[in-house]
């Protein structure tokens, strides 16, 4: 495969998902000028045209991970947004959204928004978007910064583990929520309440190195009471309600009466925590850590469930990647070793690697991963799905290709991951941004770091 430059073309397969509904069906899908502006039968398309050709694989909407800590500036010997954004591209993620920390300053003022869209201008292999931060006492910034292009905002419930993002009370909510709702942008919350007033620390006594003494230091109760808090909240003040990273299926039940009910709340969960059982992971590997943590798998099962009934919206990646020193890797200290988990390159083919064993389909997972995402992220009437007018954001991949991740294969700035050395179903063949080839067959044939910042758009 060679680069697309051409401002139209043709790319085609034998399994093409169109719109949002529907298996994958033989198409041509034709490309002028960055966007989508045909969709024809497989040999119907202008003669003439440079045309692509798929084969078999899967031809479905990029992905849009809308939760990624990308760590510049102020961190980016963590991660940065060259790095982070060519590792994504290699998995088939056309549009990155930000989180407001682990930067420093962290993207919770209008001049620290405009210090980050100035950092990543011309550094990005895909296209990127910012969240901002509600801290306590921010509420008079949220609208300037919705107005410079913020999202929406993300608040932590618990200590962030990073002094610049301190963590917000109810009553920090209570003044933020109308604001946003106002706004009419979402609010995601980190959602944990430190019942035990322990800081995270883990029990005393117990093993540092026992993941066991980590589980036990982050239990399923304090998801499941924060999700009580933030459903009540959100009832009282319409404000959109978005739970990240959800790891406890505990709190399901309450998540699936609350949208029943009419709540605007919706909840997203992460490879990791559906790919992993805690009891499989073994003494000192700190490289597991993150927070809520992985659990265990009837946990996992439930998870999945969860999934198939529609109480959780979608899956994102929470790429929290650090220098690999925080991660302590000589002394296994779980209740010291930085959380976070490496895996914005590999989240498709994690995520489908699962799924397939489920009989989940690849309209799920583009579904998951792609419309519901970009629909939350405001950018719905551009992105998500393949049709007519939207953004030629396309990713190629091939379901039935399986590979052994190997730690030379990892573009992230470290390659410091619990996924390596597993084998994955769920090859990315080619990556295209805006009708631009970004990643093709291990290769980045777009010189150009050609991503621009998205904004929030009118829904369709």
């Amino acid at each position: 495969m060679t680069a697309s430059v051409n401002p139209r073309f043709v790319i085609r397969s034998r399994r093409v998902l169109v719109g949002s509904e529907g298996e994958p069906r033989p198409s041509a899908v034709v490309v002028e000028n960055g966007k989508i502006a045909a969709i024809t039968e497989y040999d119907a398309f202008p003669a003439g045209v440079e045309t692509i050709e798929g084969g078999d694989r899967v031809l479905m909407s990029g992905i849009f991970d809308t939760h990624a800590h990308i760590n510049e500036p102020g961190r980016t010997d963590w991660e940065g947004f060259q790095t982070a954004t060519r590792a994504a591209a290699a998995g088939g993620i056309t549009s990155v959204i930000d989180m407001p920390l682990n930067s420093i300053p962290a993207t919770t003022t209008l001049s620290a928004l405009h210090v980050k869209a100035e950092t990543a201008a011309g550094k990005c292999a895909i296209d990127y978007g910012f969240w901002g931060g509600v801290v306590p006492g921010n509420a008079a910034e949220l609208e300037p910064m919705v107005k410079a292009g913020a999202l929406g905002f993300k608040c932590f419930l618990i200590e962030s583990g990073v002094d610049e993002f301190p963590m917000s009370t109810e009553a920090d909510l209570r003044i933020a929520m109308p604001i946003l709702a106002r706004l009419g942008v979402p609010l995601l919350v980190h959602a944990e309440l430190d019942l035990h007033r322990s800081g995270g620390a883990l029990p005393p006594g117990k093993d540092e190195r026992s993941y066991g003494a980590y589980l036990e230091s982050r239990p399923p109760n304090w998801e499941v009471e924060a999700i009580r808090m933030m459903i009540r909240l959100a009832r009282e003040t319409g404000c959109r309600t978005h739970i990240v990273h959800l790891s406890a299926s505990a709190a399901l039940a309450d998540l699936r009466e609350a949208k029943r009910a009419g709540v605007p709340i919706s909840v997203e969960t992460c490879p990791h925590y559906l790919y992993f059982d805690a009891e499989k992971i073994d003494a000192g590997a700190t490289h597991y850590k993150c927070a809520p943590p992985i659990r265990e798998h009837a946990n996992r099962e439930a998870l999945w469930a969860g999934l198939r009934d529609g109480t959780i919206d979608f899956v994102v990646s929470d790429h929290s990647p650090c220098s690999p020193a925080l991660k302590l890797a000589s002394t296994g200290d779980f209740g010291k070793a930085w959380g976070g988990i490496s895996g914005l390159q590999f989240s498709l083919s994690v995520v489908w690697t699962e799924a397939r064993k489920r009989g989940f389909t690849s309209r799920d997972v583009s579904r998951w991963m792609s419309e519901g995402t970009a629909i939350f992220a405001g950018r719905g009437s551009r992105n998500g799905t393949i049709a007519v007018g939207k953004d030629a954001d396309l990713v190629l991949w091939e379901p039935e290709a399986s590979f052994r991740l190997k730690r030379d294969m990892i573009y992230h700035r470290h390659a410091v991951t619990p996924y390596a050395e597993f084998e994955f179903y769920g090859k990315v063949a080619r990556t295209i941004v805006r009708g631009r080839t970004v990643y093709a067959d291990g290769g980045f044939p777009e010189a150009a770091a050609i991503g621009t910042q998205l904004k929030r758009m009118p829904e369709a």
